[in-house]
């Protein structure tokens, strides 16, 4: 399967954290920026955290402080530990290559309310 594969979503309290894995065996290379994006309703999909090749990060600065991207090279997956989590950061939460890739998985929704 090429589409990554996002899973770890659910519905927590604000506050509250998640974490998100995302198996990219096939878009993965260890020379490629990896990304977490996220599309809420009725929004256009949008990037929250990027990491290099040489695991530099960078955030949204809505995220910032909050969100930590890492990689894992060798098993080819991504993932965001998100902390804090607040009623905006509802979305479905996609990963792929930064630029993208044209392989999009299904996403794993994130929804955070009490």
């Amino acid at each position: 399967q090429v589409q990554p594969v996002e899973s770890g979503g659910g519905l927590v309290q604000p506050g509250g954290s998640l974490r998100l894995s995302c198996a990219a065996s096939g878009i993965f290379n260890s020379a490629y920026t990896m990304a977490w994006y996220r599309q809420a309703p009725g929004k256009q999909r949008e990037l929250v955290a990027r990491i290099s090749p040489t695991f530099v990060t960078n955030y949204a600065d809505s995220v910032k402080g909050r969100f930590t991207i890492s990689r894992n090279n060798v098993e080819k997956t991504v993932y965001l530990e998100m902390n804090s989590l607040k009623s905006e950061d509802t979305a479905l939460y996609y990963c792929n290559r930064n630029p993208t890739s044209v392989y999009w998985g299904q996403g794993t929704q994130v929804s955070v309310s009490s």
